[in-house]
């Protein structure tokens, strides 16, 4: 993930040309060093239409059709075109038009005052739309906070249980599915065995079926073949992912 409430990223990211440049260079080398397959641009302060499409563009060049490119508006930005509902500046709409084959799905917030997951009808209203709006419910992934201490918002499994249920009721099994905000101490196993949340959260979801969830393609469109088995470097090229992974917190002693 790039940004979030730590604002300052897209700033230097929607300057001029030089400034750009700097700033892109940094992300592709560590793009690069860490073998990531993907990017969730979670854009939490003022940015242009026009400089979010110059990053979508430059990364989908530099790292090919299998890279991943997700973006993290809060709920409101998808569900009405009112500046007052949405952090990021440009008008998600306007994107979905311009680049929406570029991005593989948007990973809307539900918490923090911009949603609420104790019922199903809040995401359903923001996919289904009024008057002939609405999204795919495909491209988008319900956001929940997965602990109190992560950020307000937060409803125990249970509730969100029934959350998930009524929304599949509604629309099948072909909508988004969710995201946590955040995997390590997810509850209810916490930081000791936050697997249980994904575990339990596939299986309403079904993720657990025997065919299992699909493949999931860098962009909107089918790339159509290659190896799904690795990342994707800087040249485009399936590369090995790294054996293992540590995560940091400002509690970290690191």
């Amino acid at each position: 993930m790039l940004g979030g409430a730590a604002q300052g990223s897209f700033k230097v990211l929607d300057g001029e040309k030089g400034e750009f440049e700097r700033y892109y260079k940094l992300l592709y080398d560590f793009i690069r060093e860490r073998h990531l397959d993907g990017l969730d641009l979670d854009v939490e302060e003022k940015m242009s239409l026009s400089g979010v499409i110059r990053l979508i563009d430059r990364l989908r060049s530099d790292f090919g059709r299998r890279f991943i490119i997700t973006l993290a508006p809060v709920a409101p930005a998808l569900a009405t075109r009112d500046p007052r509902a949405n952090l990021s500046g440009f008008d998600y709409a306007d994107l979905e038009a311009e680049r929406g084959r570029e991005i593989a799905w948007y990973n809307a917030q539900f918490y923090c005052g911009w949603g609420d997951v104790r019922s199903p009808a809040g995401y359903l209203r923001l996919v289904m739309g009024e008057g002939g709006g609405g999204w795919d419910p495909r491209r988008v992934v319900m956001g929940v906070v997965t602990n109190g201490g992560n950020g307000a918002g937060f409803v125990e499994m249970g509730v969100l249980a029934e959350t998930l249920m009524g929304v599949t009721e509604w629309l099948g099994s072909g909508w988004g599915g969710v995201m946590g905000w955040e995997y390590f101490n997810a509850l209810p196993g916490g930081s000791e065995s936050p697997w249980e949340w994904a575990e339990l959260v596939g299986g309403l979801l079904g993720s657990t079926r025997e065919e299992g969830v699909g493949r999931v393609d860098g962009s909107a469109e089918a790339a159509g073949g290659g190896n799904g088995d690795g990342a994707v470097d800087g040249e485009g090229e399936v590369a090995e992912k790294p054996a293992g992974f540590e995560y940091f917190t400002d509690s970290s002693d690191a």
